[in-house]
């Protein structure tokens, strides 16, 4: 790895007496880990050591082929850079009681998932993408993650802002930075790194905040995060959405083993991740309260009616497909049935009265096909989804991975006819539509395993349902 001068010297300057340790650590073997669900039953991997951190998160001892490991489709775990995960600690210490909360810039959906397994019941979680191509990512992983009440949304910082004044308790802004932090991860990011692209990427992350700072209720929680090193990007922005609304920079509670750096310059608590003295990659976070004031109380949308249009009735088997512990508001959206909980039916009917690009709301439950539902994959992938309503099969590794390339599949003459779940180590798969003779795939098209052939030798992720 050949670093730009200009990031040695800054670095060297910043580091001190440290450079030289920091600067071996990036040419040192990058650490795997990952985190598991705990909502779907996954257990700790065999061999993996704990993200000290994060109560779901492990290192493990070499990295597996995730391509090919069913359950990462699956949503048995996500895999996620271990000092991004420090968000928990500012999570669990200042967000208690279920709350509105936006994963603005969210995209390929770690930070979302993670805040999918920490927010409380009750919670509604927004997750948002600006680029269209990496929403549809994000819409994947968040589905395969199984938290019912989620929204994905494709919008820009200010149209969300101006959309929904003093909607959300909580903002998680990872804003897009100059990517320092992932230097021996991504070689890309060290040719594209200039002084200059850091003030671009300074600025641009000054906009974001400007844009959405409206959404956040006042006394609300904003969480402001970066993969670089730079003051820039990190404490001066800091200071500057200090000095410019007024908010509190917020303590978050570390430990002196952890080796997280935790700055204080300009009076506010900063923290940083250095792979020199953390296990994991670069990483930036601040907490900071907004201003108590005036607040705005959104106001709940009025039922939309369709003119001249007969709603249709719910099916009586849907009714079934999920867990009956919790209470559930089943609608329409055009030929598709979506899903999600009483208890955030209020703030769902707002953002889907919205002029936002709603790319997934709740649950999808499944589609009208003639005289048909179709139960959908985000279903079969729900950690809600009734495992009694479908009749189950069991596959191997092979037959997983079939199905994940979307081949055809023969189950055995014991499985009954109809929409059939398949599990993979007991975490659901997806369904099929077994015809007797064969069973018709419904995975997702787009979704599919594309690699042409399999690795000579697969490893894979050695964690299984807990009991």
């Amino acid at each position: 790895m050949e670093l730009p001068i200009d990031f040695i010297q800054r670095t060297r300057a910043a580091l001190g007496g440290d450079y030289e340790a920091f600067e071996a650590s990036l040419r040192a073997e990058a650490p795997t880990s990952i985190r598991i669900n705990r909502q779907k039953g996954a257990a700790a991997p065999r061999g993996g050591e704990p993200v000290a951190w994060c109560d779901s998160g492990f290192y493990l001892p070499e990295r597996p082929a995730f391509t090919f490991d069913p359950l990462l489709h699956a949503g048995a775990y996500y895999v996620q850079e271990a000092s991004s995960m420090f968000l928990e600690q500012a999570v669990r210490s200042y967000a208690s009681g279920p709350v509105r909360c936006l994963d603005l810039c969210a995209a390929p959906g770690g930070k979302s998932t993670h805040l999918a397994a920490l927010l409380p019941e009750g919670s509604v979680l927004v997750c948002n993408e600006v680029i269209r191509s990496r929403a549809y990512v994000l819409a994947e992983n968040v589905a395969k993650w199984g938290r019912g009440d989620t929204v994905v949304l494709n919008n820009d910082p200010e149209e969300i802002g101006r959309a929904l004044p003093h909607f959300f308790d909580v903002i998680v802004a990872d804003v897009p930075c100059s990517g320092e932090g992932m230097f021996r991860k991504d070689p890309d990011s060290v040719r594209e790194w200039s002084v200059e692209n850091v003030q671009l990427c300074a600025a641009r992350q000054r906009r974001i905040i400007h844009d959405i700072w409206e959404a956040l209720r006042p006394g609300g929680l904003l969480i402001y995060s970066t993969c670089t090193y730079n003051p820039e990007e990190d404490e001066e922005n800091v200071r500057y959405i200090i000095e410019t609304f007024g908010a509190e920079a917020l303590s978050v509670p570390t430990r002196p083993e952890w080796g997280v750096a935790g700055a204080t310059r300009y009076d506010a608590p900063c923290y940083h991740f250095f792979p020199h003295r953390a296990r994991g990659e670069g990483f930036f976070l601040a907490a900071l309260r907004k201003a108590e004031g005036e607040w705005r109380e959104p106001r709940e949308a009025k039922a939309r009616k369709e003119r001249g249009k007969n709603v249709p009735s719910i099916p009586k088997e849907a009714l079934g497909f999920l867990k009956a512990e919790k209470e559930y508001v089943l609608s329409w959206d055009g030929n598709c049935l979506r899903a999600y909980t009483r208890s955030v039916s209020d703030a769902f009917s707002l953002l889907l009265r919205s002029s936002l690009r709603a790319l997934s709301v709740g649950t999808r439950l499944g589609e009208v096909k003639g005289k048909d539902l179709v139960p959908s994959h985000e279903l079969a992938l729900s950690a809600d989804v009734n495992p009694d309503a479908f009749p189950a099969a069991e596959v191997d590794w092979a037959e997983a991975i079939r199905y994940l390339r979307k081949e055809a599949l023969t189950l055995p003459p014991s499985v009954g006819r109809g929409y059939v779940l398949l599990r993979y180590r007991g975490f659901p798969l997806g369904f099929v539509k077994n015809l007797g003779n064969r069973a018709n795939n419904l995975y997702p098209q787009e979704w599919r395993i594309r690699s042409g052939h399999l690795p000579e030798e697969v490893r894979l992720f050695e964690g299984g349902k807990s009991v």
